[in-house]
């Protein structure tokens, strides 16, 4: 019996994790709201560093800027496809927003005080990690803005930036129970 048309498959220049919508959709989509979302946090350090007028702003400003045009450009294009999150999308997910998050969340650092990167990437991390742990010296040298922020870093990772996501994500319309599940333990 000779196939039919409609049997025949149909090459696509689309990659299959692509096309089909369960790929890399969800994760950029998400990742790129959890990116706005951070960005957003910029601005009160900023406001601070304003309000002391320590010269640290353009550095808090210009990675609002960044953070907040890579989380739109990984959200716009995918915001009106709805697609499930599965387990290993959230697993994905958490792994890719921390150390991401630990890469961005040094650039004020390094635009303010011109310390090192290398240094500044750990204090970050340490930072959302609450660990505490710290490579700078004479923190007390430093402006209140940088201070500031640094404090910020360790309230953010004390609550779970992923765990405040959850709740805030559900509010969009993204499901938030495979990051949970990726931030929790499962006994």
């Amino acid at each position: 019996m000779p196939l039919s048309r409609t049997t025949v498959p149909v090459s696509s220049p689309v990659p299959r994790c692509l096309a089909s919508g369960t790929g890399l959709w969800p994760i950029g989509r998400v990742f790129g709201v959890l990116l706005v979302l951070f960005s957003v946090a910029m601005l009160i350090p900023f406001a601070v560093s304003w309000w002391y007028r320590d010269g640290e702003s353009v550095s808090f400003l210009l990675t609002f800027v960044i953070t907040l045009g890579l989380g739109l450009l990984l959200w716009l294009p995918l915001r009106h496809r709805r697609v499930e999150l599965r387990a290993r999308d959230g697993f994905i997910i958490a792994a890719l927003f921390w150390i991401v998050l630990g890469l961005l969340s040094a650039m004020p650092f390094v635009i303010g005080p011109h310390l090192g990167y290398t240094e500044l990437v750990f204090e970050a991390v340490s930072a959302f990690t609450t660990t505490g742990a710290t490579t700078i010296v004479g923190l007390d040298g430093l402006p209140c803005s940088i201070v500031y922020y640094r404090q910020q870093l360790q309230f953010l990772g004390g609550m779970g930036a992923i765990v405040l996501a959850v709740a805030v994500l559900p509010l969009l319309g993204i499901g938030g129970m495979q990051l949970y599940r990726a931030e929790t333990r499962v006994r």
